[in-house]
């Protein structure tokens, strides 16, 4: 397992809707409620509350459970392909989607990542073509595929308004052939045993691009008048905000994102210059933009949130929203309970 606390295995991370609707989609496939929650202690109260959480213990109980159960391998991602948008409480993303598709899907994958924390997901793009790479930080072993196949149907389905053309590969081998998993989803090509869990997916009108020769070669070539200079200051600028969205944790240094558009740190802060911002100022946006998000709209530790969003701690993070946003993280949540309507 690569989280270094164990203990983080009974804190609840994941909303109960989840846990809920997976439940019910077996109900219908003839499983009974209590041979799944049965040694969980997932009650139904826990269940019915719109507020509450569960822990990976208990979500990987009773998908164990299920797995064991399920009589047919594409059983996974047919539940996936049933958690859109106003499943993962994502409703008001569908109006962004109609403005800028590409925001959304990078939005959408950020906030899954700390809102459905099953796996970890790294997003890439070349040109109008998107790669989303799974990765196991749980060591769920022989329960992955399971897990990478939810993953995979949700993936598809709040993606499938913008983007068309999947390909997704599966690093674990299938008992039924290619033609049988894509009568699930006709736009899909579905490849297994395949060196990692990964989704390609292209903007809906756009060219498909293979490679990143011609981003590569957009970013080496020197360029001349000052048109082509503000054009390349705003292609780069639109790629540093993809990616530090796509990873804006740790990993997202200057030197990592200059070395990931393949030019120098200088030359990085040149461009950004050049189109009126910095690398701070754009990765600060960012992290303060979903923070609220996470903030208002899902149950998350604080402690999560600022691992995800590259903090060292609670207490970093909290400095850090406070500067930025006038308002810590914990006022911001009590005030979104305290607005909340009843419930009956």
């Amino acid at each position: 397992m690569d989280i270094s606390n164990r203990m983080a295995l009974e804190v609840p991370l994941i909303s109960a809707r989840y846990a809920r609707r997976f439940i019910e989609f077996m109900e219908r496939r003839g499983v009974k409620r209590a041979a799944l929650l049965n040694d969980t202690d997932i009650t139904e109260a826990i269940l019915n509350d719109p507020d509450s959480s569960i822990t990976m213990q208990q979500i990987t109980s009773v998908l164990r459970k299920a797995d064991w159960l399920m009589n047919d391998e594409r059983a996974a991602f047919q539940f996936g392909q049933q958690l859109d948008l106003p499943s993962h409480g994502l409703l008001g993303f569908a109006v962004l989607g109609q403005d800028n598709p590409r925001q959304l899907i990078s939005m959408i994958v950020q906030y899954i990542r700390v809102g459905l924390p099953l796996m970890d997901m790294e997003l890439s793009s070349t040109g109008s073509t998107f790669h989303i790479r799974l990765l196991d930080t749980w060591g769920l072993g022989e329960l992955t595929p399971c897990v990478i196949k939810m993953y995979m149907g949700s993936i598809h389905r709040v993606s499938a308004e913008v983007c068309g053309h999947f390909d997704i590969q599966f690093a674990f081998p299938a008992q039924r052939d290619a033609n049988s998993w894509q009568s699930l989803a006709p736009d899909c090509e579905f490849h297994f045993d395949a060196p990692y869990n990964q989704i390609t997916m292209a903007l809906k009108g756009q060219p498909t691009q293979k490679d990143n020769a011609s981003l590569q070669f957009l970013l080496a070539r020197k360029r001349q008048g000052a048109g082509e200079k503000v054009r390349l200051a705003d292609e780069t600028l639109m790629q540093v905000r993809e990616m530090i969205m796509g990873q804006p944790g740790r990993p997202c240094t200057t030197n990592n994102i200059a070395r990931r558009l393949n030019i120098s740190t200088r030359t990085l802060r040149q461009h950004l210059a050049s189109a009126g911002t910095s690398f701070r100022e754009v990765r600060n946006e960012i992290r303060k933009n979903f923070a609220t998000l996470y903030l208002n709209d899902t149950n998350v530790p604080l402690e999560s949130i600022a691992e995800k969003l590259g903090f060292s701690d609670q207490a970093s993070f909290t400095k850090a929203y406070r500067a930025c946003a006038g308002s810590c993280g914990i006022n911001v949540r009590r005030r979104k309970r305290s607005c909340q309507p009843c419930i009956y």
